[in-house]
């Protein structure tokens, strides 16, 4: 359960001002249809996470767990500074494939290439590693997105024009860059 609920609060944390919630935004601002952008998300973030989450579950138990503790600890303090960044998306590659493909089936595409390398896609990658329970990850950083994107969906263009995505950046650094400094400090954190 706590790497469900961990999973689920860096995720959703993070996610606020990111590129996602940005193309999130805009796809429910330009074809103000929720349902298919909504299904779009959730399809992509799942194939995408569950890849992420395998790969951390193979290197979790791949690696000396010493060496694991100081990437892991790295990663997310350097997830935590790459938190600072703000995202920005190009509105034109969006306008081009809208002509071509249904709704669904550009926000799938657009979300799975959105997350490749992506923070989330590494944090999911580490947080399985770090908890060793692919399911739970997984299903907790697919919850975390959807709680970041669908209100941005369902809000669309006045969501875009009212949040302020700087102190939500600080407060998403802040977050991975405890994680790394617990996950560096074993007994820190009793519960992690």
């Amino acid at each position: 359960m706590q790497a469900f609920l961990v999973s689920t609060g860096v995720v959703a944390v993070s996610e606020i001002g990111d590129k996602t919630q940005l193309l999130a935004l805009l796809l429910a601002a330009r074809f103000k249809r929720p349902l298919p952008i909504v299904a779009g998300i959730i399809v992509a973030t799942l194939f995408n996470h569950t890849i992420a989450g395998a790969l951390g579950a193979w290197l979790g138990a791949a690696v000396n767990p010493d060496y694991l503790r100081w990437g892991l600890g790295a990663l997310f303090i350097g997830m935590g500074l790459w938190a600072l960044v703000p995202d920005t998306l190009d509105d034109a590659k969006v306008n081009e494939a809208a002509t071509t493909v249904g709704i669904f089936w550009i926000t799938t595409v657009a979300f799975f290439l959105a997350e490749m390398g992506d923070k989330t896609q590494l944090a999911t990658a580490a947080l399985a590693a770090r908890f060793a329970a692919v399911v739970q990850v997984v299903a907790g950083t697919t919850l975390g997105m959807l709680i970041a994107d669908v209100p941005a969906v369902f809000l669309g263009h006045l969501f875009s024009e009212q949040a302020k995505g700087s102190w939500v950046r600080y407060v998403a650094a802040a977050i991975f860059i405890a994680l790394g400094v617990a996950t560096l400090v074993p007994g820190l954190l009793p519960a992690f």
